[in-house]
């Protein structure tokens, strides 16, 4: 017997909400309802202002207002950022120049480029300088700029005038926040600058984030999906959600 419908809207909002986005097959199949009867749900969710219809079902966006501390980023999802790591170093080829953006799940690219040869990392980030300071065949450029202590970060005026003279092969990019519709977004003004350089700096833009920073919503637009050329993200990621980074015409990499 079909559940009221007041109550199944209320287990639909809670069911895209855990699983981030939902397509109306995966709905009807759930509350064993036709697929007609999810669409009527979602255009009145949708118009109550509790969800968003997509392309062949729904998401609940998510909001991004400020990146987590330094500490927490590092101890949040490890294993999907060492696995990001790898695929994101086993990219790069001998010979070429890189821009590595700061953060967490970038300081694991550079972890993983030690042992490379004839490479050359630019870097606003002194964690993943210093990740490289015994890698013999790594030349690595820091951008200069003013110290973050907080995250070893450098950023401002002096890292965006390094950025404007530069020309790479490839540029890795972390976000907080990378939704379908609106692309690479971030909380703080502040720190837009010096990652639209690096993205202009570059022939090719590859993003590496974990799963839960695909889907959010955050203040800022740094640059529109379709200046993304690759991304790298972790196997925990659903495939509706990777599907609609594929339609953008990206490469996407779930590990």
């Amino acid at each position: 017997m079909d559940m009221l419908a007041a109550e199944r809207k209320l287990r639909i909002v809670d069911y895209i909400r855990q699983h981030r986005m939902a397509s109306i097959l995966t709905l009807a199949q759930e509350f064993q309802v036709h697929e007609a009867t999810i669409r009527r749900d979602l255009a009145e969710l949708e118009r109550d202002g509790q969800l968003k219809r997509t392309h062949g079902g729904a998401m609940i966006e998510q909001w991004t207002h400020d990146e987590p501390s330094f500490n927490e980023r590092t101890s949040h999802n490890p294993d999907q950022k060492q696995r990001i790591g790898q695929m994101a170093a086993s990219l790069v080829k001998d010979g070429d120049h890189i821009i590595i953006d700061s953060g967490t799940t970038t300081q694991h690219i550079a972890r993983n480029l030690v042992h490379r040869t004839d490479i050359t990392v630019v870097t606003n980030d002194m964690n993943v300088a210093a990740e490289l300071r015994d890698a013999p065949r790594v030349k690595v450029i820091l951008t200069g700029g003013e110290l973050y202590p907080s995250s070893y970060m450098l950023n401002g005026m002096f890292t965006d005038e390094v950025l404007r003279t530069l020309h790479v092969n490839k540029a890795f990019i972390g976000i907080p926040a990378l939704h379908p519709q609106h692309g690479l977004m971030h909380p703080e003004a502040a720190l837009v600058p010096a990652k639209q350089g690096m993205i202009r700096a570059a022939n090719e833009i590859i993003v590496v984030a974990d799963d839960s920073k695909l889907g959010k919503l955050s203040l800022h637009t740094v640059a529109p999906n379709q200046a993304i050329h690759q991304l790298i993200t972790g196997a925990e990621a659903s495939q509706q959600q990777l599907q609609t980074f594929r339609d953008s015409g990206i490469i996407v990499h779930a590990v």
